[in-house]
């Protein structure tokens, strides 16, 4: 189900179960853990330098593959808890830029995958909110913390009691995701922005990630965020791609960054 490619400095995962609406059971969990560890390997090989998830077909991740299911013998936390909750941790550490192409169904674990990765890019017309209204369960994989967060708890609840879908569109103006635009321009779009991002300076990308997630993890405050930024951009003195910057900048040329 899950399928990895890399070339020109990207590696392309894809969730490859379109007539199930890319729904995840724990075997393909493991799939795509295993695609983000072989990923990672790139990373430090210098092969990778920039990472796009996407689903192919109508929906991007519909979920949990709940089709062969039975409550009673349902273990959720050992799914949710000991599965998908490891997985999004990692792939939000993953040490190079993340991109997302989100068409369709983004709901449940699928909404998970897109709140793990870096950039949310959505079709107009995509499809994101809390279902499970309809299903006797609750909002999962992160969700909760991303709408109270983003939308306030007055809008997530209306969502989660309504079971209300909304559109990518109205997603971005929400300020949920990045950007958005036609489902038919979104795949080609996001991949000319990740080749582009894999073209980078991709040590300062992964210093600026891992301060944007100290200040949402930790909430810093102002002054404890700029003293993280100061030794990040010392640190980062002694890389060939600053030094590569600053001579570029110098001589009027556009940088040739090595990642």
């Amino acid at each position: 189900m899950i399928e990895l490619s890399i070339s020109g400095g990207v590696a392309e995962i894809v969730l490859n179960a379109p007539q199930k609406m890319n729904a995840l059971d724990e075997a393909a969990l493991a799939e795509l853990e295993a695609a983000y560890d072989k990923a990672a390997e790139g990373v430090e090989t210098g092969e990778v330098r920039a990472l796009l998830l996407r689903g192919e077909g109508r929906g991007f991740c519909a979920g949990r593959d709940i089709s062969g299911v039975t409550p009673a013998d349902d273990d959720v936390l050992g799914y949710l808890g000991g599965k998908v909750q490891p997985l999004l941790a990692k792939m939000s550490s993953f040490p190079a830029p993340t991109f997302a192409s989100v068409q369709g169904a983004c709901l449940g674990v699928g909404l998970g995958l897109a709140i793990a990765t870096d950039v949310v890019y959505v079709a107009d017309n995509a499809k994101i909110g809390s279902p499970f209204a309809n299903l006797g369960a609750t909002l999962d994989s992160g969700g909760h913390w991303l709408f109270t967060e983003r939308l306030g708890s007055h809008r997530t609840l209306d969502m989660i009691y309504t079971a209300e879908l909304i559109s990518g569109a109205e997603a971005v103006r929400s300020g949920l995701f990045s950007r958005s635009m036609p489902a038919d321009e979104l795949l080609e779009n996001t991949r000319a922005i990740v080749a582009k991002v894999a073209s980078g300076a991709t040590e300062a990308f992964r210093a600026s990630k891992e301060l944007v997630a100290e200040i949402r993890d930790a909430r810093l405050g102002l002054w404890e965020s700029m003293a993280n930024e100061n030794q990040a951009q010392a640190d980062l003195c002694a890389t060939e791609d600053y030094a590569e910057g600053f001579l570029a900048f110098q001589e009027k040329r556009k940088p040739v960054f090595k990642g």
